[in-house]
């Protein structure tokens, strides 16, 4: 949560001549690559008294240092995102591309698991095998980190003076503008919702419905590709009615997807039908699939609007402060969507142990739909109108 504002303040206050974004992203791919590889390297023998500590330090470490990397190569990454569009059209374009690159790498990391299992006999040793793995995948995306990097020549782009604001300055005038301070609280409850819902998708399908735990991985790969089907549709229709419209009517269709969640469990004794991933009911199947098919929409919607949100915000306070301060505008929403994730997941581990046969699971649902509600609720207040419009003289004054 520190380091997001502090690397922020940094980028954007930076004065080097390749850029305010470029070098932090230089200079980070490297040992965010290796680091990631050596948080799978613990160099102590486990067998030996103090080996199992020490291991963990080491873990504990490794973690820490790919958080603070991570977040070195992310905020400056995101403000230039920002900076380097210039029109809604194309925030738009570039937000798709980035969610869909987003969905790429996630796809490949999740085949992780069989990558190592093939290299297991080449190996003969499993543990071997996934360090391997990791260090394949860590390659690949040190050259893809790389990609900007070196393609993007950032002065290019972007003629902006850096900021002389303090960290903490910056944050708080970040927090003054009021359309960011509504787009921020609705964002928080769209991650505590949406946290609380993935977090119990594989109980939901199983413990609720009642489906085989095969169905988990087959319906998370199918909200997907149907998140993909609908990506070019959003576009089409953002620009026609609005970022603010579509992002409210996915809270609506989040919170009628999670509520309907809740009250899933029905239709289990009917005539089993056999599927390649196990024997259910034709009610339980419907229930699944309207679950996971009702929820891609909204996760396609959510995938690309709030990022160009945030720099729709952005650009607005720089026209009315004159200063350039992207960075700090998306630090302040990477720090709100870990604080959502993080309550979310003592809100799901507190409700899930409530009452039994599945109760907890309900009403963690139905917590998640009341919290999309709240949110979508938020959204109502912000003024797109104003934040896509040039400030007043008198406006820009009063800033000044």
């Amino acid at each position: 949560a520190i380091t997001d504002p502090l690397i922020a303040s940094l980028s954007d206050k930076c004065k080097s001549k390749s850029g305010r974004r470029i070098p932090f992203m230089k200079w980070a791919a490297l040992p965010l690559a290796v680091t990631t590889v050596l948080v799978f390297c613990a160099p102590f023998d486990t067998d030996a008294k103090s080996g199992s500590w020490l291991n963990s330090l080491w873990v504990c470490l490794t973690v820490l240092a790919y958080y603070f990397l991570i977040t070195m190569y992310c905020t400056p990454y995101t403000a230039l995102y920002s900076e380097i569009t210039h029109s809604e059209k194309e925030r738009m374009l570039a937000s798709s591309a980035i969610s869909l690159t987003f969905i790429l790498g996630t796809g490949i990391g999740y085949l992780g698991p069989a990558v190592w299992g093939a290299l297991t006999p080449v190996f003969g040793d499993r543990v071997l095998a996934i360090r391997v793995t990791f260090a394949a995948f860590a390659v690949i995306a040190l050259l893809c980190m790389y990609v900007p990097v070196f393609a993007i020549k950032e002065k290019d782009y972007v003629d902006t003076v850096p900021s002389q604001t303090t960290m903490m300055k910056s944050l708080g005038m970040t927090f003054r503008n009021k359309s960011f301070r509504v787009f921020v609280g609705s964002d928080i409850f769209y991650w505590l919702g949406l946290t609380m819902f993935q977090t119990g998708i594989p109980y939901f399908v199983t413990s609720l419905i009642g489906l085989p735990e095969a169905f988990q991985s087959m319906f998370l790969v199918l909200m997907t590709v149907l998140s993909l089907v609908f990506y070019p549709g959003i576009n089409s229709v953002t620009s026609k009615v609005g970022k603010k419209k579509m992002v409210v009517a996915a809270f609506v269709m989040f919170t009628a997807v999670f509520a309907f969640t809740a009250f899933t469990g029905f239709g289990k004794n009917g005539n089993l039908v056999n599927t390649p991933f196990g024997a259910a009911t034709a009610g339980q199947l419907v229930q699944g699939l309207l679950m996971i098919v009702c929820g891609s929409l909204p996760m396609a919607i959510f995938g690309i609007l709030p990022q160009a949100m945030v720099a729709d915000c952005a650009e607005y306070d720089q026209k009315l402060t004159g200063e350039s301060r992207q960075g700090m505008f998306f630090a302040a929403r990477t720090f709100c969507f870990k604080l959502g994730q993080a309550l979310a997941m003592v809100l799901f581990t507190s409700l899930a142990t409530v009452g039994s046969n599945g109760f907890g699971y309900r009403l963690a649902a139905m917590t998640a739909a009341v919290l999309c509600a709240i949110g979508g609720v938020i959204l109502l207040f912000y003024n797109e109108k104003k934040v896509l419009s040039n400030p007043t003289p008198e406006e820009i004054a009063a800033a000044r």
